[in-house]
C-alpha cells in the first residue's frame, strides 16, 4: 500500500510533519490552527479563529483531492469550553447535517494565543 504525503515542509528548519498523509483511500489531516497565508496566528474571537482553522482544514483536504464531504471523523481541541457554542456555529457552516462526521471535542491547553485546533480523518474509495 503506497503512502502519499501532502504539504510536507521543504524549507530547512521546518517541523517534520505533513499537512496530510494518504494510505489506501484514508487521509489523515494534521491539526490545523488559525494561521494566515504567512503563517501568522489569526487573532480574534473563537468565531474568527474557528473559521480560519476550518478553512485551513478544508485546504489541507483539497491538497489531496478530498473535500469536507469525505470527512468521517473530526477531533476538535478548544482552549476554553465556554467557547463551545461559538465554535459549533462556525462548524455548522462547514459540515452540514447530510455530511456530518463523527466528532470529538475536548478542552486542551493551547500554545500561544490559539483558541482552537482541528484535525480529521477522511476516506474516499479509490476503486
Amino acid at each position: 500500500m503506497p503512502i502519499t504525503r501532502y504539504g510536507t515542509p521543504a524549507k530547512a528548519g521546518a517541523l517534520p510533519f505533513s499537512k496530510a498523509v494518504e494510505a489506501d483511500g484514508w487521509l489523515y489531516v494534521s491539526g490545523q490552527v488559525p494561521r494566515d497565508a504567512d503563517g501568522e496566528i489569526v487573532s480574534g474571537s473563537m468565531t474568527v479563529q474557528a473559521r480560519a482553522a476550518l478553512a485551513n482544514l478544508k485546504a489541507a483536504l483539497a491538497l489531496a483531492g478530498y473535500g469536507l464531504e469525505d470527512v468521517v471523523r473530526v477531533n476538535v481541541f478548544i482552549d476554553d469550553p465556554r467557547d463551545f457554542a461559538q465554535f459549533n456555529k462556525v462548524y455548522a457552516e462547514f459540515f452540514t447535517p447530510e455530511h456530518a462526521p463523527a466528532r470529538v471535542c475536548v478542552q486542551a491547553a493551547m500554545m500561544s494565543d490559539l483558541r482552537v485546533e482541528v484535525d480529521c480523518v477522511a476516506y474516499r474509495d479509490k476503486a
